[in-house]
């Protein structure tokens, strides 16, 4: 099953997993769960003896087109399970990054489980949903080593506790899924993206917010400022840019997006962006391209969600020199410091503070990510709930212990 010389223990099958937990719980050691280790960077550094790796766990286990249900181990490869469903003209409709090179790492390594753990969801996420609403079953060994099951290939599924939704995003610290079930969705046939020129923040604000509130049903709404919008793909001027996406028919496409450039007339110039264009285009968003070069490795990444209508008024409570994009019709915000190792904490919390929110620290060096909460602190009552969650699933605390809290 493993190698402790290597301290790594890799397990081939779930009754694999579930001895390694019990072994980590009579002896007293911690386990940092991980598939490829692609997203290992994100969240608190690891505080653990041994690493559990689901890489070997892999293979689609179950997939009915028809019935938009895929069944696959948690270590598969997202890049394998995205092929396959493409041979059916078919997505992951949550549309999940690939942060592999932000921490420069490969890319294409991400793994089926530690999407789901991390509930990673890409620009769609404001049309399709988060990761964990595509969520349909899981199997999964908790820290007491046992197998758990919830869920099942059906939306309408749920009798008493629907643990998929409380594992999608609890970086393995409650469990070690084994298996997971999605719901999948088909593919568009084309897209469009409608571009505003040159719109400063507060405008793209309101002219994102004017596009989403529309019937032209945009699947994506971003705004790259003049400082940073040079580093995306697809665009045909170096200048402010803000991009909304059109996706679906063509006949369909065609006439929303004559009616989304007519509503954009009156915030700034309009132009198009056809369907190769726009795909690249809404890659390099989804991927956070301005962030993976290694020079900006070196500067500390915080994704901020607020409300869109405050959004732009972000600019003004942080580091002027921070780089910045807005995402979700500026419901996210994504902000690169401008200095090595300095996250500047304090200026980020209070500007959440100030806007409603909530800030994570999603690249740091791992000696920053210790001293600093990397999530956005909770209150009293909801710290001592999620203190009681993780004691319940994993009294001994072997799965990822302080990997989002310091103190669970």
């Amino acid at each position: 099953m493993g190698d402790l010389v290597t301290n790594t223990l890799k397990p081939r099958d779930g009754k694999e997993v579930e001895d390694a937990i019990r072994w980590a719980v009579s002896n007293d050691k911690a386990l940092e769960v991980a598939g490829a280790g692609s997203k290992r960077a994100l969240g608190r550094p690891s505080q653990t003896d041994i690493t559990l790796d689901l890489s070997g766990l892999t293979g689609v286990t179950l997939y009915e087109p028809a019935e938009l249900v895929l069944s696959a181990r948690a270590g598969t490869k997202l890049a394998d399970i995205e092929a396959l469903l493409a041979e059916n003209n078919q997505e992951l409709a949550f549309e999940p990054a690939d942060y592999g090179p932000l921490f420069g790492g490969e890319a294409g390594q991400s793994t089926l489980g530690g999407v789901i753990a991390t509930n990673l969801s890409g620009p769609r996420r404001l049309k399709a949903g988060a990761a964990r609403d595509h969520f349909l079953g899981v199997t999964a060994v908790t820290g007491r080593a046992e197998t758990v099951k919830s869920g099942g290939r059906v939306v309408k599924n749920v009798t008493g506790y629907d643990l998929c939704k409380l594992f999608a995003g609890s970086f393995g610290t409650l469990a070690a899924m084994t298996d997971v079930t999605l719901k999948v969705l088909p593919k568009a046939e084309t897209e469009v993206t409608v571009l505003v020129e040159d719109l400063d923040d507060a405008e793209a604000c309101l002219a994102m917010g004017a596009a989403l509130g529309s019937p032209a049903d945009v699947s994506g709404a971003a705004h790259l400022p003049d400082h940073i919008a040079s580093f995306f793909d697809g665009l045909p001027q170096a200048g402010a840019a803000t991009v909304l996406r059109l996706e679906g028919f063509g006949p369909s496409v065609t006439a929303r997006k004559e009616a989304l450039a007519a509503l954009m007339a009156p915030f700034g110039a309009v132009s198009l962006l056809e369907d190769g264009e726009s795909r690249r285009l809404w890659k390099s968003i989804r991927d956070l391209k301005p962030f993976v070069s290694d020079a900006a490795r070196r500067r500390p990444l915080w994704r901020i969600s607020t409300a869109p209508s405050e959004a732009h008024r972000l600019v003004d409570l942080i580091t002027p020199a921070a780089q910045m994009f807005y995402d979700w019709g500026g419901g996210l915000v994504w902000v690169a410091m401008p200095f090595e190792d300095e996250p500047d904490a304090a200026s980020i919390r209070g500007a959440v503070a100030e806007l409603g929110g909530h800030a994570t620290l999603i690249r740091a060096p791992a000696a920053v990510r210790a001293a600093v909460d990397v999530f956005q602190p909770e209150g009293a009552a909801v710290a001592a709930l999620s203190k009681r969650v993780k004691e319940s699933f994993d009294p001994a605390a072997v799965l990822n212990p302080r990997r989002v809290w310091a103190a669970v």
